[in-house]
């Protein structure tokens, strides 16, 4: 028996060092990498049961083909070739009747490793088929911070160690930053300030010294306010506004409208406690905001995260260690060349971009274009996790829609199959790894082969190629020969790395890059950018949503015992995370005749969706929390809370909006038991 050093692969900031204990021919165990330079062991309890899922009864194993209705999930095996064939056909049938366009890849983050993720796109380059933009989670948050710091890095997590006050703003640290938790928890027993905002008091709040409950999507209001107390108080770094930013003295200008008495009523929180608030981030020589993604999910998104990537220039916190953001833009350099996987150069003229979240309406035939007849789903499960769910299913339910899935499991997604192919684990397939989360990269060599005819994103890839009859060397390679020249060939920030480092990854570990120097501005203009003359609004300001019609505000938020939809295998997880709830203010239950524990259904004009009311003061009046992703078996009436989220898109980033959708809910039954 033997230790081997392995990455976790899955959507999380970390990518945590993990060691599998194995005889080679299997894996028994899944630990924490005590030597990882970031994580330093410590791994969550999802991936410590990484082996229920590997070995997992219900694990698929062959290629399949549909035997039944869409949705079904009614198959019969064939084989690897019979699969390639087939699919060779009718992608060829829909290219030529079509065109390459026709055909939709659906890819996101079911592997977070960097050519198994991202190999598909040279394929579907080749082909010129359509393009998928990939802004599900965070591309309004990275937007909004660029705006304003360029490519000037944010804090990594560890620098919050050197913090004397943190905001943790929008982040429920518990079930994204469990490593970060360890240094929050640590730094409250040092007397540091720990103070939490965000639309609920989800389970990071127990590590907090206070906890600031906000109207969802009035974030930016909030940072205006605080800069507004900061300079009416003379608690404002003047001289660092003046000599490290862009435009300050115009957006002082502007803050009068923004005092805490007028802020109040848009964000809900007292003027009083804003003052304090503001006391507090100006009294810290070193004060952070961890920031979240939550509240960029708006449609006025960047803008909120704009104006908090702001704040920390109005006490000069960049200018002492600790001091800043965390959360944003990590990296400022290139680790591995993305071109060399991707292959933008494969494809012969620009191809039709549709936005992941707005994959239900393209599915409909809502999008302008060439209709969608043939649909490549891989690291994706979009039934459970793209918004429009009801219009979505009712897409991929189309007999006219030739749909292919690249799974572990009998995912919803899966269900909708024409062909299902089986797919590789991490611990089955070599592949490089960047964090988005830490200044960290490592790679990962295949540990045991896979279990039963399971295949990798690049071996499935390579065999579609030679089906498809394209020629070309890229799709001739191994999986290690591709690693090797990723590695070989690698980007500025790896090449300038010692030769030992070189030789720890190259040995299969990990690596950390050093601290960036948040005072060396990565911007256009050298300094900080609080006016930005190439915005579409230069002079930053809030802007107000608009309302739906619903009076309740509906935020999703992440559960700390699941993954997005991942791990919807493993029943200790979904006992654990108990039955999809909705959390409701005793105040918005009762005027609705809502108790505690029973069902309701909560409705805006895209759908009714059931879920067990939980009654508690954790939430802030007016809105309604559901926490975490349900597949539709474990869903009380056959839809989950992406049915409720519209497809809009957020100011800047093209990203989902999925925070900003009102709804209301009335009664709809007894309490249930939690399923398994």
């Amino acid at each position: 028996m033997m230790l081997k050093k392995t990455i976790c692969p899955y959507d999380c900031p970390a990518s945590c060092g993990l060691l599998a204990e194995t005889d080679g021919d299997r894996i028994y165990r899944m630990i924490g990498d005590p030597d990882h330079p970031a994580t330093r062991g410590v791994i969550c309890a999802k991936v410590r049961g990484y082996v229920k899922s590997l070995y997992h009864r219900e694990r698929l194993l062959r290629p399949m083909k549909r035997n039944g209705r869409k949705g079904s999930g009614e198959f019969v095996p064939i084989s690897w070739e019979e699969a390639a064939d087939l699919i060779a056909l009718r992608f060829g049938c829909i290219i030529k009747k079509e065109g390459p366009q026709a055909i939709l890849p659906a890819v996101y983050s079911g592997v977070m490793s960097d050519i198994q993720r991202f190999c598909g796109h040279a394929f579907f380059n080749y082909m010129g088929a359509s393009e998928l933009v990939m802004s599900l989670c965070s591309s309004a948050k990275g937007e909004g911070y660029a705006q304003v710091m360029g490519k000037t890095p944010s804090l990594d997590p560890g620098e919050l160690r050197d913090s004397d006050c943190v905001l943790v703003w929008g982040c429920n640290a518990a079930a994204t930053r469990i490593h970060s938790m360890a240094d929050l928890v640590n730094g409250k027993k040092q007397g540091k300030k720990i103070i939490l905002i965000d639309t609920y008091e989800n389970p990071t709040a127990r590590v907090a010294d206070e906890v600031v409950l906000i109207r969802p999507g009035t974030d930016g209001a909030l940072a205006l306010s605080l800069m507004q107390v900061l300079v009416e108080e003379g608690l404002a770094d003047m001289l660092f506004l003046e000599e490290e930013t862009v435009g300050a003295g115009e957006l002082i200008g502007t803050l009068g409208d923004y005092t805490p008495e007028r802020t109040e009523k848009i964000t809900g929180i007292p003027a009083g406690r804003v003052r304090k608030l503001a006391r507090a981030y100006a009294a810290a020589q070193a004060p952070s905001v961890l920031l979240g993604s939550g509240l960029s999910r708006h449609r006025n998104g960047a803008m909120a995260v704009r104006l908090i990537t702001i704040l920390p220039a109005f006490v000069g916190a960049w200018k002492y260690r600790g001091g800043g953001i965390c959360g944003c833009m990590v990296s400022g350099g290139e680790v591995f060349r993305m071109d060399l996987i991707r292959r933008p150069d494969f494809r012969e003229t620009p191809g039709r971009k549709i936005n992941i979240n707005q994959l239900a309406s393209a599915l409909a035939g809502d999008i302008q274009g060439s209709p969608i007849k043939g649909l490549y789903v891989y690291g994706l499960n979009p039934a459970n996790t793209v918004s429009n769910q009801k219009k979505l299913l009712e897409g991929l339910a189309r007999e006219d829609l030739f749909t292919v899935v690249h799974e572990r499991f009998m995912t919803d997604t899966a269900r909708y199959a024409d062909v299902l192919l089986p797919a590789a684990f991490s611990v089955e397939q070599s592949d490089v790894y960047r964090s988005y989360g830490y200044f960290t990269a490592g790679y990962a060599e295949k540990i045991v082969e896979p279990a039963g005819e399971c295949k990798s994103n690049w071996d499935t890839f390579r065999l579609l190629a030679g089906a498809m009859g394209y020629r070309n060397s890229y799709f001739e390679k191994t999986e290690a020969e591709m690693v090797q020249k990723v590695l070989r060939e690698a980007g500025s920030f790896l090449r300038e790395r010692p030769a030992d480092e070189w030789e720890r990854i190259q040995g299969g570990g990990s690596i950390s890059f050093p601290e960036a120097d948040h005072q060396i501005y990565r911007t256009k203009s050298g300094k900080i950018e609080i006016v930005n003359r190439e915005a579409e609004i230069p002079v930053p300001m809030y802007l107000q949503a608009e309302e739906d019609g619903y009076p309740l505000h509906l935020v999703s938020g992440p559960s700390v015992h699941t993954l997005n939809s991942t791990f919807g295998e493993r029943a200790d997880l979904r006992a654990r995370r108990g039955v999809m709830s909705l959390l409701v203010h005793p105040e918005d239950a009762e005027m609705r005749n809502i108790r505690d524990g029973e069902r309701v259904l909560c409705f805006n004009d895209l759908a009714e969706v059931e879920f067990q009311a939980e009654v508690t003061v954790r939430v802030k009046k007016g809105t309604v929390i559901a926490e975490g992703v349900y597949d539709i078996a474990h869903s009380l009436n056959g839809l989950t809370v992406n049915a409720l989220h519209h497809e809009r898109l957020s100011d800047c980033g093209a990203a989902t909006t999925l925070n900003d959708n009102t709804v209301d809910i009335r009664p709809a039954g007894a309490a249930v038991d939690i399923p398994n």
